[in-house]
């Protein structure tokens, strides 16, 4: 099979609280909205990709619940004191796991120096 050099271009994650999903990946997270129509969806700048979030029902097509994002981020023990350790699920010298408020799990990994 021929590989066609696919890369990943963005995620997008259903939400019953669109407007608390919103904060926490915002927030906490620090990402930046590009686009957005309220009620129905976010999309956040996420580097070389995109993370949507949309409100459960909003398409009439169905979405598996299970999720899991990866972000690298610079420097791990500063992202977890940002963050606050009582929100982290597990974690590794080189890894985290945090999960947003509908319990989809964050991976924060550390950017390779």
């Amino acid at each position: 099979m021929s590989q066609i050099g696919a890369r990943l271009a963005g995620v997008e994650l259903y939400f019953d609280d669109l407007r608390k999903a919103k904060d926490f990946y915002q927030e906490t997270l620090g990402l930046k909205i590009t686009l957005e129509e309220m009620g129905h969806h976010a999309q956040f700048d996420g580097g070389a990709s995109f993370v949507c979030l949309e409100r459960k029902g909003a398409e009439s097509y169905p979405s598996l619940d299970k999720a899991v994002l990866f972000f690298e981020v610079p420097d791990l023990p500063a992202a977890l004191a940002t963050i606050g350790k009582e929100r982290i699920v597990q974690s590794e010298s080189s890894w985290a796991v945090l999960h947003d408020p509908e319990g989809h799990s964050i991976f924060l990994l550390q950017k390779p120096r």
